[in-house]
């Protein structure tokens, strides 16, 4: 599967996060992938969403359902570098869409969180635009 790890989105040729409906996360409590019926375009990449509704949900307040990091592993960027995402290694925290490369790094993102989340936004200013 080819995927970009570049830009501020991750991004494969399923489309913005692996094409998998961010609002699902939300909605539905799980990950559900996108059809292409339903899409949108924002910040460089294409979104996929299961239904119109969601896609409309989407595009009226992006910042609201798109995951932290561009999608790239909260964990990875903590560390300081883009890595892939599995779709169900994933964890809203406050309100927001945290996704993991996989269950075993998610296990070990959970033992502190808060930790990562901090490290993460400071490093994700230098690493979203390479």
């Amino acid at each position: 599967m080819a995927q970009e790890l570049k830009g501020k989105v991750f991004t494969t040729n399923k489309g913005a996060i692996d094409g998998y409906d961010v609002v699902a996360y939300f909605t539905d409590a799980k990950p559900v992938k996108g059809d292409k019926q339903f899409s949108h375009q924002w910040e460089g990449a294409t979104w996929y969403f299961a239904s119109a509704a969601h896609r409309d949900l989407f595009k009226a307040d992006p910042k609201k359902y798109a995951p932290a990091f561009g999608g790239f592993c909260a964990y990875g960027v903590s560390q300081g570098y883009k890595v892939k995402i599995e779709a169900d290694a994933w964890d809203i925290v406050d309100g927001v869409l945290y996704l993991n490369y996989d269950l075993g790094v998610q296990k070990s993102w959970r033992k502190d969180r808060s930790g990562y989340i901090a490290k993460a936004k400071n490093n994700w200013t230098s690493l979203k635009d390479q």
